[in-house]
């Protein structure tokens, strides 16, 4: 605003006591005694808290004007305001109450004129009128823009907002001015109070047209590829921005296949808005650059640090081949992706990780996990929000997630992004605070991924599982654990699931104890229900193959086989033109053991 440094010593103390004084010389009634002034005092201050708590919630202009118009009394004559700020060329009456339209609508002078408002932004200092004739007589020039009848006093007060002079504001009486005590010191205040007000109120319509912008393009999401469909949904925080800091992206690469990203910026607030906005953009023209998923996120995560702002961002960037569906997989701190079978079985997929993006430790390694996306499955993405929302933790979140996924087809993909949505969120929390409530307390970022069928249609009664696990992941034997009990959730036998899972465990382990290799699990599951059969195969490329032995009591090896034996209704190794396959079945309506 116009005003510069020069008029800033409206904030100097000795410019301040000055104006207390000057507006003191508004009460031309003789003081009230000492008892009446304290109790009239004590009811000013009392309203004066009110009208300030209100006013910090204010969210324009006019309403800022009426709630100070309560303040008017027998002793504040108060009948008309006025709010003016300037450009560069000219003095505007931005809002007004109590006063003629027309007068609203003359408040358009020239800095370089004669008005009390005009005097107030070039010095910084209140002009106090405080009759007509001193009015008439000191800006005579301005006197027909005021003149009306029943007008007895006027004060012109500075609006300090950001630090600096910013506008005016206009306090017009109807009657002389009693004498209250510290006059000055109240109106000063007021002034104080709205100016704070004006801050709010211009920082709301900003933030607001950041996140409507950021809005609308969170509503629309690249329509994928042709054998792949993507659809996604966003929900805001219950705080009542229109955006925060997650996001969703799908960009086309130029290799012809298709990126897809998505992150959450730490926090909740217009800045991380702000900052979820760059690091989008960022990552899209990495991403469309050609460069992989290791080194889109390292890149981004070296932006995000250099922006100084000290927040860190969790992200899942992936390219999907249309084509084989090969998925090649990056993530930095952020959850890990849910898997969706034909048949609505729900896996949570482990994919290795680095750290959240922009934490400049000096490690922005983001190792890439492959996985192969079948016709007519769906891979899920999601911020921590969907998950965690009204008091559920990442179990409770991750079973009620679960049970809004399986129901439906992989066909309706947009339907089962709303039954996710609609699970998760609701209108309003339980007013009884019986139970997790829905309500958003974070913004949720929600992304589906599928790989349509070609042409055929898909068994749907068919549940399969592939995984790898190098030789540097024998921490991953533990997730593989977890997705297989997934695929077995409704398995009729619970001791099959535990014997799937200990004859699994040590064909993996002896492929990373005694290879160099990696080893690729394959898990199928065909048939009806209460009559299906289980085969899990492990491929590795060592040629050693594995001879059954009898180990002594105290030995540490030699007891995959014998288990195989004891507990597999079907097992035996296949050789393959590169390596070796281990495989077993499991019927579900047979037992195990000797």
């Amino acid at each position: 605003m116009a005003g510069g440094d020069e008029h800033s010593g409206f904030e100097d103390q000795d410019a301040e006591i000055r104006q207390v004084d000057a507006l003191n010389r508004l009460a031309s009634v003789p003081a009230y005694s000492s008892g009446e002034a304290v109790r009239h005092a004590t009811r000013k201050e009392a309203d004066l808290l009110v009208v300030g708590h209100e006013l910090a919630r204010t969210e324009s202009l006019g309403e800022a004007l009426v709630l100070i118009s309560r303040l008017a009394d027998g002793e504040l004559p108060l009948c008309g305001q006025a709010m003016f700020r300037t450009d560069r060329e000219f003095l505007r009456c931005v809002c007004q109450i109590g006063l003629c339209d027309n007068e609203g609508e003359a408040f358009r002078l020239p800095l370089d004129g004669d008005h009390p408002a005009i005097q107030v932004i070039r010095t910084g200092r209140p002009v106090l009128l405080t009759s007509p004739q001193e009015y008439r007589e000191r800006f005579p020039s301005a006197w027909a823009l005021a003149d009306r009848p029943g007008t007895e006093a006027w004060a012109f007060l500075p609006l300090v907002t950001y630090g600096r002079l910013t506008g005016v504001w206009l306090a017009v009486f109807d009657a002389p001015l009693p004498g209250i005590k510290d006059v000055g010191a109240f109106l000063m205040t007021v002034a104080r109070l709205l100016g704070q007000s004006i801050e709010r109120a211009y920082d709301g319509q900003a933030d607001h047209a950041l996140s409507q912008g950021l809005r609308s393009s969170m509503d629309r999401v690249g329509p994928g590829l042709p054998g792949l469909t993507v659809a996604a949904r966003y929900v805001p925080t219950g705080g009542g921005l229109m955006v925060g800091g997650d996001w969703f992206d799908s960009i086309v690469l130029p290799s012809g296949r298709l990126g897809v990203v998505i992150g959450d910026v730490q926090g909740h607030d217009v800045q991380a808005a702000g900052l979820m906005s760059q690091l989008r953009t960022a990552i899209h023209a990495y991403a469309a650059e050609g460069h992989g998923p290791d080194a889109v996120l390292a890149r981004a995560s070296r932006f995000l640090a250099s922006l100084g702002e000290n927040r860190f961002a969790t992200c899942i960037y992936l390219e999907a081949d249309p084509a084989s569906g090969t998925l090649r997989i990056a993530r930095a701190g952020h959850p890990h992706p849910v898997l969706r079978l034909p048949d609505g079985t729900c896996l949570l997929k482990h994919v290795r990780g680095g750290l959240p993006l922009g934490l400049e430790l000096g490690e922005d390694d983001y190792p890439v996990s492959v996985m192969t996306l079948r016709e007519n499955e769906i891979l899920m993405l999601c911020t921590d929000g969907l998950i965690e929302s009204g008091g559920h933790d990442m179990y409770s979140g991750w079973l009620r997630v679960r049970g809004a996924l399986e129901p439906g087809t992989a066909g309706d993909i947009d339907g089962l992004a709303d039954r996710l949505m609609n699970a998760v969120v609701a209108p309003h929390p339980p007013q009884d605070g019986s139970g997790p409530s829905s309500f958003t307390e974070d913004d949720i970022a929600l992304l589906l991924l599928r790989r349509d069928p070609a042409g055929s249609s898909v068994d749907p009664a068919g549940r399969s599982l592939r995984l790898t696990l190098e030789q540097d992941q024998a921490h991953g034997l533990a997730d593989a654990r977890i997705e297989l009990r997934g695929l077995l959730h409704d398995w009729a036998y619970s001791e099959h699931v535990d014997t799937a899972l200990l004859l699994a465990s040590e064909l993996l382990g002896n492929v990373l104890i005694h290879t160099e290799h990696s080893a690729v699990l394959r898990a199928h599951i065909s048939g009806v229900e209460e009559r299906r059969h289980l085969r899990i195969e492990v491929t590795d490329r060592s040629d050693e193959v594995p001879h059954r032995r009898a180990p002594g009591e105290l030995s540490s090896s030699g007891r995959g086989l014998v288990l195989l034996d004891l507990l597999a209704h079907r097992w035996n190794v296949r050789p393959e033109p590169d390596g070796k396959t281990v495989w077993f079945e499991l019927d579900e309506n047979g037992s195990t053991g000797p």
